[in-house]
């Protein structure tokens, strides 16, 4: 059994030619979305933050929103960019989001990926301290923030406050236990797994890899995973850790999907995601349900992971998005031995 889920980007764009023109359908149809994956049997709707794009920028009200219109499926982000948070702030509008949905918030944060911007961070009022790297600032700001979700005081409560204080030191409200063991952090290379390991946090892997070993990119997002589960276990950690990798998948089962997606000859390959980074790019999967079956067999990264995300084309609407989920979940997912 594997959890299945959708990651959308939540692209906006003016063009006549998008189902998803400004930033408002990209909020609105998002939730939508969300509402009709649990609708066909999904288990969890994500959302991917960018800032200075015509993105999703600020997740915190559409978790919030998302929690409040489903209520199985699990909410989540993969990711938030740590460089840009506040972590004090982030816990209590993550507590808040967590509760609305009842528990159901899966948090993935990590360093984030090459911005839209120069130092976009900068701009948020974060700069690395001194020896420090940016990625160094946002595993910082990670830690704290982690710190916060144990939920113990820290704050010298004010000897005359407005309202009566609990004994102690405060803490940050509103508070949600347990939401510190659903926070994700996103990995591409194996020390940054085994990092997430050590520091007790689920794992969250993309259609991307840093090039590590030149093989292809399933075989290593599936080492950089083996070597997480050894990082967790080695650390002491007592619960079984998640780990989710994503994944563009089109079943062909309509004259519109072969329209769309019956050309696609996607194979692995190499690039640089940064200057001095090469990367393994995976590649996407399109073919007759019956076809995509054993292709996704052999695909060595998503047998090492308990979720899989889907990440859908959010432009092209929520009805086919929901149809392109939908059959993933009902005709490729059962013989897999995924449901």
């Amino acid at each position: 059994m594997k959890s299945i889920g959708f990651l959308s980007f939540g692209h906006w764009n003016p063009s006549p030619h998008s189902g998803t023109r400004s930033a408002s359908d990209a909020l609105l149809q998002s939730i939508d979305l969300a509402v009709a994956a649990e609708e066909v049997g999904a288990d969890g709707a994500y959302f991917r933050v960018h800032h200075f794009a015509r993105q999703l920028g600020s997740p915190f009200p559409l978790l919030a929103a998302v929690g409040a219109r489903t209520k199985r499926i699990e909410i989540g982000t993969a990711v938030i960019d740590m460089r840009y948070e506040n972590p004090l702030y982030m816990a209590e509008d993550a507590g808040a989001a967590d509760l609305i949905s009842g528990g159901r918030l899966q948090l993935g944060i990590s360093r984030g990926s090459p911005e839209q911007v120069i130092d976009g961070f900068k701009h948020f009022g974060y700069v690395p301290a001194e020896g420090q790297t940016d990625a160094d600032m946002a595993r910082g700001h990670a830690e704290v923030f982690l710190e916060l979700l144990n939920g113990q005081g820290f704050a010298q409560p004010n000897p005359r406050p407005m309202f009566p204080n609990p004994p102690g030191l405060l803490r940050l409200e509103p508070f949600s236990a347990g939401l510190r063991e659903r926070i994700w952090w996103g990995a591409a290379s194996t020390p940054t797994a085994e990092w997430t390991g050590k520091m007790g946090m689920n794992l969250q892997s993309s259609t991307l890899v840093f090039d590590e070993t030149g093989k292809p990119f399933h075989i290593q997002q599936a080492e950089q995973i083996r070597a997480y589960k050894a990082a967790w276990k080695a650390a002491g950690h007592t619960r079984t850790p998640r780990v989710s990798v994503s994944r563009s998948i089109f079943p062909l089962v309509n004259d519109i999907d072969r329209t769309y997606f019956g050309n696609d000859s996607s194979e692995d390959h190499f690039g640089y995601i940064e200057p001095t980074k090469r990367a393994a790019f995976g590649r996407s999967y399109a073919a007759e349900p019956d076809r995509l079956i054993e292709e996704l067999r052999g695909d060595e990264g998503i047998q090492e992971a308990d979720t899989l995300l889907l990440t859908v084309p959010n432009q092209l609407g929520v009805d086919y998005n929901a149809h392109v989920i939908e059959s993933v979940v009902k005709l490729v997912a059962p013989a897999l031995g995924w449901r």
